[in-house]
């Protein structure tokens, strides 16, 4: 009997002692995580520690080398045996193809690999991505912003040398805000697909008063040049302007507010800002949170007389003793006149001034500050089209 509770004594210290082990490995995660992946939205960082038969199991993945060294490091450290099944990615699941281009007019990013998983942002026609992973058919892909998500099976891949020889072909951006591409150079021909603004297609020639244009699947189509425009004509003539800003918001009026999303099929808050930025030829960061990172600052008290159209204004709620966190979770495009435009129901014009019939004292009430992006192409958070990495030539 003696032996029988020593043996189930040392079966509870020894559990006791690897639930410990355990935990503490899942504390160093923790760390590792707010040291080297503070933003979960442009960095993987999914790793948990188990035991398993008197192992310590490390399982998951990363996408940060920084990361996935110092979690080694540290369990190697541990006077336990260590199995390492963190997957470092991208690794083989990609293949040699480690990027791609999107093939849809639209294309869904979601939080998982499912379609009823959470839409967190969209990606538009022409857009390149890297390849992160693969499950199923849903790749787990980063945007030119950084951002990473799921999107299905709508990517067409290449390898880095076949994305660089995509990037030097002629281009045609869509200037429409919906259009379709035809079978044939007339629009009672057969449909291709529809288009959405700021969707890019190859230019293959041109014909009539169409343009004949190439997907990244390889389908070809005519669209109307009417409704599109020359890539590189396009960047040239790009005014970013206060003035301009507001005009290409201001077309956006009416749109339903969808979350998640950056097109004209529907926008977010922020979905808004960063499609106004991108048709002119500006990459701005995906969250309202990101946003309000970069930029210039140029209020912080509420006083609007420093503010220029074309200016973000976040909203959200103050730091206090009890939440020492300030958290952004609106931002809209200043007008003037105290006025700006957001996706809030629909895309809308609010103001800030109490005596104007479309004041909205709701955001009013939790306005926190204003950021300039005009002047500041180029700095943190803030890109060029044509500068960014993924759009090399």
């Amino acid at each position: 009997m003696r032996k029988v509770i020593s043996l189930f004594l040392l079966w509870i210290f020894s559990t006791l002692c690897f639930m410990a082990q355990q935990s503490g490995m899942q504390h160093i995660i923790e760390q590792v995580r707010e040291k080297y992946v503070p933003d979960s939205r442009k960095e993987v960082l999914e790793v948990e520690a188990s035991q398993h038969a008197g192992t310590l199991v490390l399982s998951g993945e990363t996408t940060s080398w920084t990361a996935y060294r110092e979690i080694l490091s540290e369990a190697e450290n541990a006077s336990v045996s260590v199995k390492n099944d963190i997957r470092l990615l991208p690794d083989g699941a990609i293949g040699e193809k480690g990027w791609g281009v999107i093939y849809n007019s639209v294309e869904k990013v979601h939080s998982g690999s499912s379609y009823g998983s959470e839409t967190v942002s969209e990606l538009l026609l022409g857009m390149p991505v890297r390849l992160l992973d693969k499950k199923g058919g849903w790749r787990r892909v980063q945007a030119p912003d950084g951002y990473v998500g799921w999107v299905s099976d709508a990517v067409r891949t290449m390898t880095e040398s076949e994305l660089h020889e995509y990037n030097n072909k002629e281009k045609v951006v869509v200037t429409a805000l919906y259009a379709f591409s035809y079978e044939k150079a007339d629009v009672k021909s057969q449909t291709v697909s529809d288009l959405v603004i700021g969707d890019m297609l190859v230019l293959k020639g041109e014909k009539g008063r169409f343009y004949r244009v190439g997907y990244p699947d390889g389908r070809e189509a005519y669209i109307r040049q009417s409704d599109a425009k020359e890539l590189k004509k396009w960047l040239q003539e790009m005014e970013l302007t206060p003035k301009s800003i507001v005009r290409v918001a201001r077309k956006f009026m009416g749109i339903p507010y969808v979350w998640g999303g950056t097109s004209f099929k529907g926008l977010d808050c922020s979905g808004l800002t960063k499609l106004v930025y991108f048709l002119h030829g500006v990459i701005l960061q995906r969250d309202a949170s990101q946003q309000v990172l970069t930029g210039r600052p140029v209020d912080d008290n509420g006083n609007f007389s420093n503010l220029e159209p074309g200016d973000l204004l976040f909203f959200g709620t103050t730091a206090t003793a009890e939440n020492p966190r300030e958290k952004v979770v609106h931002v809209a495009i200043y007008i003037g006149n105290r006025r700006f435009i957001h996706a809030s129901d629909y895309v809308q014009i609010g103001s800030l001034d109490p005596a104007d019939p479309l004041y909205d004292e709701y955001n009013a009430g939790r306005y926190l500050r204003a950021r300039r992006i005009i002047g500041e192409v180029n700095t943190a958070g803030i890109e060029g089209i044509s500068d960014n990495a993924f759009y090399e030539p």
